[in-house]
């Protein structure tokens, strides 16, 4: 008697059919929600680089001091991550992310009412530490709603919002900027994030808790590998699981990995308007126009990225290969950024630097890999951990490139500082990361 085996593409087929057939797809319109908030987390951030001509005219900072309110953001941020992660486990995604949604954007609002360097810098800090619990709550509302086979590309769906919003928005707040005030931006743009932190505590559970799933979705993503668990069983934190979850390598090279993707994108978040403006000489209606190509670039590269390693993995690829090759590949690419210092042309120079966000966007498909690794203890605060390292470039890049051009009085040194970073990354995603596993701690 003969045994059929299934082969990886017939199984691929058999999974597709059963995903359509299932009575709720209760799991895309959490992921909406996470998208929106996503999006409205990284308006809050950009909000600021967008101000930033109109402020630092208004209230009289040089560059130093701007380049550190660009950072300051990052500073609580960056280490209120692992705490911010193991609240997340601890508590859920519903009330941690709707908390700090409402809190981190009344201190936006707050931001409308400064009168000086003081002021702004501590409400910058104060929106870093607030936005912490978002991104662990969304690696950990990923990892319970969406089975393996989905993940990649529900990780760089809600991933994207972190440049789609500022593609979307970035004219409308630069004219708000420009006919009211400064101000407004920061008022417009708080206002919708405390709103919004209504509707997600309104419409946003976990699927254990929620009533409008289905038995079959339930099961179909519990059995695709989700960590289907409820908000209230809650997780005990052992510094010792930490400690162990710091000893393994593919950790680490995440870490170094998202840094260096980081540093391209704090670059685009708070200096490039900047760039812009005074060393391209461009008005504001032609940045309101280009600054929108490299968040563009960035949105089609994540979604691509995901769309492919989910695709690979379809088709019989190993997870580990499926979910490295576009990090490796985003981070080669990203080092293309160097080419801007050798142009005149403001064409050419928005085509770089568009081709360069696009291999970031491709890069950042490194939270799918956190949800592949994470231990199912740690989901957050793996989250948080990878997400500290990725942000201390969120501390560096602002304040590097502040000193470079207050004290050269060009751009050029940033772009290959930037250049430099993105080689690191492609080193330690090519060959420190090693085989992606999820990592089983040792019972305690």
């Amino acid at each position: 008697m003969s045994t059929l085996s299934t082969s990886p593409k017939t199984a691929t087929t058999r999974d597709a059919a059963a995903a359509r057939a299932l009575p709720t797809r209760r799991r895309w319109f959490m992921l909406t929600l996470l998208l929106v908030a996503t999006v409205i987390n990284y308006v809050d951030r950009v909000n600021i680089s967008i101000a930033a001509p109109f402020l630092s005219r208004d209230l009289g900072l040089d560059k130093v001091q701007m380049g550190l309110i660009f950072s300051a953001f990052a500073w609580t941020y960056a280490f209120a991550l692992v705490p911010a992660g193991f609240i997340a486990d601890r508590f859920g995604s519903r009330l941690v992310y709707g908390a700090s949604l409402i809190t981190w954007s009344a201190a936006t609002v707050g931001q409308g009412m400064v009168s000086g360097f003081a002021s702004l810098f501590g409400l910058r800090l104060a929106v870093g530490a607030l936005e912490a619990p978002a991104f662990p709550a969304n690696s950990r509302a990923v990892t319970v709603w969406f089975p393996a086979r989905e993940r990649g590309m529900a990780s760089s769906i809600y991933v994207c919002g972190q440049y789609l919003g500022t593609a979307l928005f970035t004219g409308g707040l630069l004219w708000l900027a420009t006919h009211y005030s400064w101000r407004h931006v920061f008022y417009v743009t708080g206002s919708a994030g405390i709103l919004f932190g209504l509707v997600w505590l309104w419409l946003y559970r976990d699927p254990s808790e929620c009533k409008k799933v289905s038995p079959e979705e339930l099961a179909y993503i519990e059995e695709g590998g989700a960590l289907v668990k409820s908000a209230g069983e809650r997780t005990r934190f052992d510094w010792r699981q930490l400690a162990e979850l710091l000893s393994y390598r593919q950790v680490w090279a995440i870490c170094l990995g998202k840094f260096a993707s980081t540093s391209a994108l704090y670059f685009f978040l708070t200096w490039f308007p900047t760039y812009l403006m005074e060393e391209r000489q461009m008005s504001t209606i032609k940045v309101g126009i280009f600054a929108v190509l490299p968040f563009v670039g960035a949105t089609v590269g994540i979604l691509l990225a995901g769309a492919i390693s989910d695709l690979l993995i379809r088709r019989g690829c190993s997870l580990s290969f499926a979910r490295k090759l576009p990090l490796v590949v985003g981070s080669a690419l990203g080092m293309s950024i160097v080419l801007v210092n050798f142009t005149d042309s403001n064409l050419l120079c928005i085509a770089i630097l568009t081709c360069a966000f696009f291999a970031q966007g491709i890069a950042s498909a490194s939270w799918a890999a956190v949800s592949e690794v994470a231990p199912k203890e740690l989901i957050g605060v793996t989250g948080g951990f990878t997400s500290l390292a990725a942000n201390i470039g969120g501390i560096v890049t602002p304040t590097v490139i502040g000193f470079i051009v207050q004290s050269t009085g060009t751009f050029a040194y940033a772009f290959w500082f930037i250049g430099a970073v993105a080689l690191m990354g492609t080193l330690s995603y090519s060959f420190l990361l090693g085989r992606l596993h999820r990592i089983e701690l040792r019972p305690r």
